[in-house]
């Protein structure tokens, strides 16, 4: 910067001083030789001069490298972390596919459990499934009573114990009444 500011008086100086004397003599005027203007001699520059400035040239190159490095590294290791998020995504993804296709063979075997026994349960005589139904939970006893054709049911609820039938009753009747109606 110094360079180019000494370099720009040098010029200014030079062609200040010619055109004053080209002036002067188109005019036929004559300066007195104390009153013209000194000739401007380029100062020479020293090495010197310029270290201060070379010096903070390479420090600011050394700090922009270092930055540039330091992004490079950053760009990295985020290049890194987003494959391994890809990775982790794609592997929980198969890990979720996996579990619902296990959750849906869990519930179906749950349901086709369920739907033999209660093709058992109809199919044994009343006054023998009427034993069993009064050993049962209330609740368990009406979620499979539930399940079962209406005439069979019957039958087996003729067979139970009237509190424990109208127990039952009372839970297959209520199962539904806090569903939201229309």
């Amino acid at each position: 910067m110094a360079l180019l500011l000494s370099s720009a008086a040098v010029r200014v100086g030079t062609s200040a001083t010619s055109a004053l004397a080209d002036v002067d003599l188109a005019n036929g005027f004559s300066l007195p030789l104390s009153a013209q203007p000194a000739q401007v001699q380029p100062k020479r520059l020293e090495s010197g001069d310029i270290q201060p400035l070379l010096d903070a040239i390479q420090a600011r190159e050394a700090k922009v490298t270092k930055r540039e490095n330091a992004i490079a590294a950053r760009s990295k290791a985020l290049d890194v972390a987003q494959t391994e998020v890809e990775r982790r995504l794609v592997a929980l993804e198969a890990a979720e596919r996996q579990l619902r296709d296990t959750l849906a063979i869990a519930q179906t075997a749950a349901e086709d459990d369920l739907a033999r026994l209660t093709t058992v349960y109809e199919n044994m005589k009343p006054k023998e499934a009427s034993a069993l139904f009064e050993a049962m939970e209330p609740a368990f006893a009406a979620g499979f009573l539930g399940r079962m054709d209406p005439t069979v049911a019957a039958k087996i609820l003729a067979g139970l114990d009237p509190q424990v039938a109208y127990s039952i009753s009372a839970i297959v009747a209520g199962r539904n009444a806090q569903a939201p109606k229309n």
